[in-house]
């Protein structure tokens, strides 16, 4: 202020005086930066991990944290994984801004070096992380195999039962040992898949059995049948073993479904029956019909016997005497049906 009220300033006054504010801002921008990422940059540059203060400057401006790409590359580059393995600091901040889990990529690659078993890339690695796999399972499951019941508890039976060739139930419990199948781990089948394919495996093995008596003396063949089948084939897993933990004896199906068929076969042959019978009655009620219908017919050729007898005299070929005579005969006929009639009932008594 005293150097503008005492008139018209130096030139050369104001160009130091700019030159100085200048100064002052750029050391407080550099005081700024070192600040805030003097701590990273030490830890980068102490493990020859290659991440320039300007690279932490530039992960904030494009909105990566800085401490999560130092930290993951610092735990590769202490663990041997080197740039050359794909695991670069471009490359990780990459995968932080797609979504992923930095820091599980790297524990997961640096798993996968000490097994020295297991062939994992970085590439093939963010490619599971991305997938929604946790790829860090996956490897710990490659080296240590996980064990699966079956049926799954999940599912609420605690038993797989199935049927022999003789008709005997059994129910058995499987354990299944698997191991992550990196290379199927996108796009393969999940623990649902092996569960079930294993269940209908056993199911089939068992009723490939002649007698649940042979299942029962050698479970082993049920290991056995299924294994060969390849179950784990476009899964997520490799099946090591299937081992049957439990397996009891059931109800006898065979017997229930014979008993079943017995009583089906009964129901029809009674249908069958009453049909024949309905057939009967009917065929009965059609003879009483005829029967009527003959007396009817009786009775109508009766009636025209006066008339026929009235025509006979009046054309002269009956006489009186032969109408008496006629009268006797069916007099005649009359008693002896009479008599026949009240000698049945006394035969029938006796």
């Amino acid at each position: 202020m005293l150097l503008f009220a005492q008139g018209d300033p130096d030139p050369r006054m104001m160009i130091v005086i700019v030159f100085v504010v200048l100064i002052v801002m750029v050391v407080g921008v550099v005081f700024t930066v070192m600040a805030r990422y003097f701590r990273l940059w030490i830890q980068s540059f102490l493990t020859n991990a290659g991440i320039s203060i300007w690279d932490l400057l530039g992960m904030t401006f494009r909105k990566v944290n800085p401490a999560v790409i130092v930290r993951s590359k610092i735990m590769a580059v202490q663990a041997g994984i080197t740039d050359e393995s794909g695991v670069t600091s471009k490359a990780l901040e990459a995968h932080y801004l797609a979504g992923g889990n930095v820091p599980l990529i790297i524990r997961a690659l640096i798993a996968a070096q000490k097994a020295k078993t297991i062939q994992l890339s970085f590439r093939e690695a963010t490619a599971i992380d991305l997938a929604g796999r946790n790829v860090l399972e996956a490897v710990q499951t490659s080296v240590y195999p996980k064990v699966i019941d079956c049926p799954n508890r999940s599912s609420g039976r605690s038993t797989l039962d199935a049927v022999a060739k003789d008709g005997i139930q059994l129910k058995v419990k499987a354990r299944v040992t698997v191991r992550a199948n990196l290379q199927q781990l996108i796009g393969g089948a999940t623990e649902e898949t092996i569960t079930a394919r294993v269940g209908e495996g056993i199911v089939s093995a068992i009723g490939s059995a002649e007698t649940h008596a042979m299942v029962l003396e050698n479970p082993d063949m049920i290991s056995k049948a299924v294994l060969e089948r390849k179950l784990d084939s476009q899964t997520a897993f490799k099946i090591v073993s299937i081992d049957i933990a439990d397996i009891d004896v059931g109800d006898n199906i065979g017997a229930r479904l014979q008993a079943d068929q017995a009583e089906a076969d009964t129901r029809v042959a009674r249908a069958r029956a009453e049909g024949r019978r309905a057939m009967a009655v009917a065929h009965e009620q059609a003879k009483i019909a005829s029967i009527e219908e003959s007396r009817a017919k009786l009775v109508e050729a009766e009636a025209e016997v006066p008339k026929a007898i009235a025509d006979a005299f009046h054309n002269g070929k009956l006489g009186i005497m032969d109408y008496y005579k006629l009268r006797n005969i069916q007099a005649d006929t009359d008693m002896r049906t009479a008599i026949a009639q009240t000698s049945s009932p006394r035969a029938n008594k006796g």
